[in-house]
């Protein structure tokens, strides 16, 4: 069944429709669920609000545009909305803190994906989110300050504070790796 005939089923309320358009779409959408959220289950609960919200709000795509995109909007700001409920940002003004566009060269070293993932998860909660959201989602630092509701500077320096981190984790494990293989 193709995806618009999917969608069609769903805008008529159909059960049937709505059950395969969620093993369609659940593992891509659990995997972006994943990189705004701080466990497993906190990842499983937005999905299942995402999707809640999704198909109360199907009626709204008018086939322009990319569904799964619109899926994967719905996911992370459904795991925005939550988090802003329990108020886990700091709203503070970094507007003066100098940016750096530093980039982090995963190419260069010799971690794993998971590894790398499992760092961004370490991060702090907002500087995980901007940074998921300015690096793997390609927003912009307007884009992710409407969203947040900070400032753009604030939304730069807490990416500029994620990479150095990110940087330093890195570095701590290529130079424990290193002692390890020099170590007899």
């Amino acid at each position: 069944m193709s995806v618009k005939r999917l969608i069609r089923g769903c805008k008529k309320g159909e059960l049937k429709s709505q059950e395969k358009l969620y093993q369609l779409l659940s593992p891509k959408l659990f995997a972006v669920s994943l990189k705004y959220c701080r466990s497993y289950e906190e990842a499983e609960d937005n999905l299942h609000d995402a999707f809640i919200t999704l198909f109360n709000k199907i009626d709204q795509f008018d086939f322009k545009g990319s569904f799964e995109g619109w899926a994967k909007r719905i996911t992370i700001n459904t795991a925005l909305q939550n988090y802003r409920k329990q108020q886990v940002f700091d709203i503070i003004d970094y507007s003066n803190i100098e940016e750096t566009e530093e980039e982090l060269s995963v190419e260069q070293t010799q971690i794993s994906t998971d590894f790398l993932l499992g760092c961004i998860h370490e991060l702090p909660y907002r500087y995980q989110v901007v940074f998921s959201l300015y690096v793997l989602d390609d927003y912009s630092h307007q884009e992710i300050a409407e969203i947040l509701k900070i400032s753009i500077g604030t939304s730069k320096s807490n990416l500029s504070r994620a990479r150095q981190l990110l940087r330093d984790k890195i570095t701590d494990h290529e130079r424990s790796s290193s002692f390890r293989k020099h170590t007899p």
